[in-house]
């Protein structure tokens, strides 16, 4: 198997312009992976991904692929954010510790949607930290992906969806 790199936003569609367009843009993902070791009671962010200038991020999605345990951690407080803004994209909130995905609500409720729809006019570094209350764990594993459109660098769809 190969892999491609594209470079710049794609569309999608059978009609570029006028008003039967029906172009979209795809939307890309990337993941992370984060040992226990970086869940602490005082952590520091982990950078996680980049994302591409004007990308529009969708959501997140938190899998714990190994429970969270030992050293009496009783909760793991989770951000996603950037340099100088922990919280920039995504509210704390608890990811819980057993093996699963941190529910979808959760994590969209937290999403901050000023922040989440263009992430700037230069690519962004997305970090992420992971408090574990309580102690530190001797035990676990998540996998942090990221769900995002990519469009121009100032945040238009490059091109816009009604072109004539």
């Amino acid at each position: 198997m190969g892999w491609s790199t594209l470079s710049g936003p794609v569309r999608f569609g059978t009609q570029r312009y006028g008003a039967a367009a029906n172009t979209g843009l795809p939307v890309l993902t990337q993941s992370a992976n984060v040992p226990f070791s970086v869940m602490l009671g005082s952590p520091a962010a982990q950078n996680l991904f980049t994302l591409p200038a004007g990308s529009k991020i969708l959501r997140f999605t938190v899998e714990k692929t190994t429970a969270i345990s030992g050293g009496s951690v009783s909760a793991v407080n989770t951000t996603f954010g950037r340099a100088g803004s922990a919280n920039a994209f995504q509210t704390t909130i608890d990811i819980g510790l057993t093996t699963a995905q941190t529910a979808r609500a959760t994590l969209d409720a937290a999403l901050v949607s000023s922040a989440t729809n263009n992430v700037g006019t230069t690519d962004v570094a997305v970090t992420g930290t992971f408090t574990a209350a309580g102690g530190n764990p001797t035990a676990g594993a998540v996998v942090v992906t990221v769900e995002y459109i990519q469009r121009a660098d100032d945040g238009s769809q490059a091109p816009t969806t009604f072109q004539n």
